[in-house]
């Protein structure tokens, strides 16, 4: 549990949630080279928002709309494709609505 500077408001939000159920994570950790140029020098890389080392598995948190998420569903596939294994997964605006919604449900 480290504190950063998020790039976007959801990220702190998903961290003080990560907090709450005492989950240890970190932020941004680790890039990865997802595109290679012909002379094989990686040229792209794919940074995760967060990692939980509990459950070996990196989350990358996008809350723009559905139309937007064509360049981050690349990043993904591409991810899982150069890293085939590292545990990623894309947590889309509608997963973190349903995990906000019963988190502040169990709240109250």
């Amino acid at each position: 549990m480290s504190r950063a500077s998020f790039a976007h408001a959801s990220e702190a939000e998903l961290a003080k949630l990560f907090d709450f159920y005492q989950l240890s994570w970190e932020y941004e950790p680790q890039s990865f080279p997802i595109v290679w140029n012909e002379l094989g020098n990686p040229v792209e890389f794919f940074t995760p928002d967060f990692y939980l080392p509990e459950y070996d598995l990196y989350i990358e948190l996008t809350v723009a709309k559905p139309v937007r998420n064509t360049r981050k569903n690349r990043k993904v596939r591409l991810m899982r494709s150069h890293h085939p294994n590292v545990n990623v997964k894309l947590f889309t605006r509608r997963d973190v609505e349903r995990v906000f919604s019963r988190s502040s449900k169990r709240a109250s």
